[in-house]
């Protein structure tokens, strides 16, 4: 009797420990980080960082801007999931390094705080065109058969 109760007691800690541990939030770290080896790099200095310079010390940009190359964007998110939870971001930052020919000319940081929720329309864009009725989509097909073929009527093929 005292040895099942103490393989139950056992079982239920065991069982207690996994579900705690099911329940532990896991953070996943996105993008660019602005640490290397933990040591903070610092940030460009406007004037004397070139594109180079800057492409040495963060690495290739996430993005850049879409119509001219002056804007580069170095962008990193952590999201943290809880159990079987969607994930939800808590830390995100953006840093924006533009550009006057090769040389710095402003840096910018923008944080969680300043970002915005884009509302996605997820409803399908007409193409316009020819729109068919019911029954030319019913009979549209009839006498667009394709040609028959030699193989196909039985007859024979030309000899030489």
């Amino acid at each position: 009797m005292n040895r099942g109760f103490l393989h139950l007691t056992t079982a239920a800690a065991l069982a207690v420990t996994a579900a705690t541990e099911a329940c532990a939030p896991v953070q996943t770290y996105n993008g660019f980080r602005s640490d290397r080896n933990n040591e903070e790099i610092p940030d460009p200095q406007v004037g004397v960082d070139t594109r180079d310079t800057v492409m040495q010390r963060f690495g290739s940009p996430s993005t850049t801007a879409v119509f001219d190359q002056t804007s580069w964007f170095y962008v990193s998110a952590v999201q943290e999931r809880v159990a079987f939870y969607e994930p939800r971001t808590i830390e995100r930052q953006v840093m924006v390094v533009r550009f006057n020919g090769d040389t710095v000319t402003e840096v910018e940081k923008y944080g969680l705080e300043r970002g915005r929720i884009v509302a996605y329309n997820d409803e399908a864009t007409p193409t316009r065109g020819r729109e068919l009725g019911v029954l030319e989509q019913l009979l549209g097909n009839v006498g667009r058969a394709p040609p028959i073929r030699d193989e196909e009527r039985g007859g024979r093929a030309d000899r030489d």
